[in-house]
């Protein structure tokens, strides 16, 4: 079925810079009157070790369904020039504000990270387009499909650390926002002929419970690309450490520095000199230049270490659970899989694996005693909890 192509929302205007405090008070006085918002962010994670939200996009809509020209205002925040824009927390967490966002999840954590922003009412595109088993969620193609709006794909990886920004990076972060009122209007009216809106609208409500924890201390263990000899391991950490420790001094993001597979290369063929160094498949004299001799040294001193062990945080959560409730979780998988693709959604629309392990470790009676699940709406309860509970009885 071919899907109809809406109109533009509205011409697309220059948007307003926010980059002192006379244009960000100008601008939260604005938003302060309004009660529908679109939200996005550009970090600089492709550039730097120590990632950071380098600008906000922000989107007033007075009326997403009868759009006015006049009173639709795209403003581009530069967090990198002001010094505190704590003001703008308490508006996001205004429960008379809608705040919405395409992938939530991330903007979300990060926006926790960098400014301890909360967000109180949500309307997540990408999340809502997934709950439909839409085949593309992406906002480019989206945007493409719906509005015909052609998003420059190159600007992904540019770099929103530097100043100033570029004509490109301007038209690209003010798409990004500019349409979502719009796309929120076409989701809504789908998923209420789904009869998915209310479980949508519990799925938004979860996103609240989105909370930025400190990550936990990465290792070796956690590369993509790791397939050396159980002896070579501890000269793979030791490599794996030296390009940690010179990606923070450099604040680059590691992969800049070296890639995994250049540092499996090293590790499985632990060169001595330069010149073999160099003939590393994937490596090269250039780096062997650059690198060369403190990586030989590196090597060495890997190679004193002793092998490191398998630690158990790298271990699938249900891999630590004792054997019924491992038992329990494979059949509630099993499940998921089936509902999800009789729906035509992907399985975590269903539930996620954290929400799986908490049901097969809590092994519940009732439908209510899955409503006690923190995860778990009234929807979800009441859609799913037969089936729950008669997969679990077969367990029994």
């Amino acid at each position: 079925m071919v899907k109809k192509l809406y109109p533009r929302p509205t011409p697309l205007g220059a948007p307003i810079l926010v980059n002192n405090q006379a244009s960000f008070a100008q601008m939260l006085s604005h938003l302060r009157t309004q009660t529908l918002l679109s939200l996005d962010t550009e970090s600089n994670s492709l550039y730097r070790y120590y990632p950071k939200v380098c600008l906000i996009q922000l989107t007033a809509y007075v009326d997403p369904h009868q759009p006015d020209p006049a009173a639709t205002v795209d403003y581009l925040l530069d967090p990198l020039a002001l010094k505190n824009i704590s003001a703008l927390g308490p508006l996001l967490n205004d429960p008379a504000t809608e705040v919405i966002m395409h992938a939530a999840e991330n903007d979300i954590i990060i926006l926790q990270r960098d400014f301890g922003f909360q967000f109180n009412q949500l309307f997540d595109t990408q999340l809502a387009a997934r709950i439909l088993g839409w085949k593309q969620v992406g906002l480019a193609a989206l945007l493409q499909e719906y509005f015909n709006i052609a998003s420059d794909k190159n600007m992904q990886r540019t770099d929103w650390g530097q100043r100033p920004l570029t004509q490109k990076q301007i038209a690209y972060a003010q798409i990004d926002t500019r349409f979502l009122p719009a796309l929120r209007t076409i989701l809504i009216e789908q998923l209420q002929k789904a009869g998915r809106w209310e479980e949508a609208k519990e799925a938004f409500a979860f996103l609240r419970q989105v909370t930025y924890r400190e990550p936990t201390p990465r290792t070796f263990w956690q590369m993509k690309q790791r397939e050396v000899p159980d002896a070579a391991t501890n000269v793979l950490e030791a490599l794996w450490l030296w390009r940690e420790a010179e990606a923070q001094r450099r604040d680059w993001p590691p992969f800049k520095i070296m890639t995994d597979a250049q540092l499996t290369q090293l590790a499985v063929h632990q060169p001595t000199t330069l010149e073999v160094m160099a003939k590393v498949h994937g490596f090269g004299s250039k780096l062997a230049k650059q690198y060369g001799k403190q990586l030989i040294q590196v090597i060495q001193q890997g190679q004193q270490q002793p092998l490191p062990e398998l630690p158990e945080t790298i271990l699938r959560p249900e891999q630590m659970l004792a054997k019924p409730v491992q038992h329990r979780y494979e059949a509630l998988r099993h499940w998921r899989t089936d509902t999800a693709e009789k729906r035509g959604v992907q399985p975590d629309i269903v539930f996620n694996n954290s929400t799986l392990l908490a049901i097969a470790q809590m092994e519940p009676q009732s439908e209510e005693e899955i409503l006690t699940i923190p995860e778990i709406g009234p929807w979800k309860a009441r859609t799913y909890g037969p089936a729950i509970l008669a997969t679990l009885k077969k367990m029994r």
